[in-house]
């Protein structure tokens, strides 16, 4: 038996006992409703929520906020604002967007992430190329922790999915904060 043979068996025969997952408990949460915990945590990082009724109040704010964007791009079938875009486009001729507006699966109110796969987007790049960057998701669907979004993706199908939260920033350089070093430099989330 090698040397390298005899660690690993060393290793395998001294591996703990396999016990069950601890059953995790989220009191800490149930002192605010995950909507405005989201809220709380997305300004906090850099962005900014809207609570909105419908989504005629959504393309209001649009037409009031980003009156400077000369392309947007909508993959939100409700909202009109914008041009539209399919799967076969070329990923290059984004380059110049200045707002993307989308959806997300679902938020996360501990770090204001939102859930976002390629059922939504029909090109993955949109959501970081993008100058600005607009997400719509429903108060229904944030949950307050990581452990429940988890919970939530489960064993879905999908070919492309992430996390996003807030608009890019680093504080790398000299230890000053940068938005928008590496994606959009802003984020604003409407919760309908």
């Amino acid at each position: 038996m090698s040397s390298r043979e005899k660690i690993l068996q060393a290793v395998k025969s001294s591996q703990p006992d396999q016990r069950p997952l601890p059953q995790l408990q989220f009191e800490l949460y149930n002192t605010t409703d995950a909507p405005t915990a989201f809220a709380n945590v997305l300004s906090t990082i850099g962005g900014a929520a809207h609570f909105v009724n419908s989504y005629n109040e959504i393309e209001d704010i649009i037409r009031a906020e980003y009156t400077h964007a000369k392309r947007i791009i909508s993959v939100c079938g409700e909202i009109k604002t914008g041009e539209a875009i399919n799967s076969d486009i070329d990923p290059h001729l984004l380059e110049d967007v200045d707002l993307a507006i989308i959806k997300a699966h679902f938020g996360v109110a501990e770090n204001a992430a939102l859930w976002v796969t390629d059922a939504l987007i029909p090109e993955r790049v949109l959501p970081f190329i993008t100058q600005q960057l607009a997400v719509i998701v429903k108060k229904e669907d944030i949950v307050f922790t990581m452990h429940q979004a988890y919970e939530r993706v489960g064993d879905a199908d999908y070919g492309f999915a992430t996390f996003i939260a807030g608009p890019s920033k680093t504080a790398d350089i000299e230890q000053s904060l940068v938005l928008g070093a590496h994606g959009p430099k802003t984020m604003h989330v409407f919760i309908i």
